[in-house]
C-alpha cells in the first residue's frame, strides 16, 4: 500500500510542478529531548494548556518508530522537482531562519520584474494622465 501511496504523492507533486507551482515540504525536527521539554512546559502554563493531550505522552513511547517511518517517507517522496528540507527545530528562531532563507532562495530564483510596457502602452498612459489632469 506505501509504495502505491509514494508513488502517487510523487506523481500528484511532478503534475503540480509541470503546471507552474513550486513545491517546498519542511520538515520541522525537534528532538525527542526538547519535545519533553516542550509538553511540560504546555502543562506547566495553563495558557498552554489546551495545546497537549496526554495522547501526547503515550504517543512518545513510539518515537522510534515514527522515526523510522518519517525516513522512510523522505526517502521515497524526496525528489528533485519536491525535495524535503529537514529543518532543526530545538531553537525556534534558528528554524524560522532557514525556512525564510529557503522561501528568500527560491523568489530570488523566480528572477521575479515588473511587466514592461511597450511604446504604444507607454503613449496611452500619457493620454491618461493628460485626461485626468484636464478633469476637475
Amino acid at each position: 500500500m506505501w509504495k502505491r501511496r509514494f508513488e502517487e504523492i510523487n506523481n500528484f507533486e511532478k503534475h503540480l510542478v509541470n503546471n507552474g507551482t513550486i513545491i517546498l515540504k519542511f520538515f520541522l525536527n525537534v528532538s525527542k529531548e526538547e519535545q519533553k521539554d516542550r509538553f511540560l512546559e504546555r502543562i506547566n502554563r495553563p495558557e498552554k494548556n489546551w495545546k497537549f493531550s496526554e495522547n501526547d505522552a503515550k504517543e512518545r513511547s513510539f518515537w522510534d518508530d515514527y522515526m523510522a517511518v518519517y525516513e522512510d517517507m523522505f526517502n521515497h517522496t524526496s525528489t528533485t522537482y519536491a525535495p524535503w528540507y529537514i529543518i532543526p527545530a530545538d531553537h525556534k528562531w534558528f528554524t524560522r531562519l532557514v525556512v525564510a532563507g529557503i522561501i528568500y532562495t527560491q523568489l530570488k530564483e523566480l528572477n521575479l520584474k515588473y511587466p514592461s510596457l511597450s511604446k504604444e502602452q507607454h503613449q496611452e498612459l500619457l493620454n491618461a494622465k493628460e485626461i485626468l489632469e484636464s478633469q476637475k
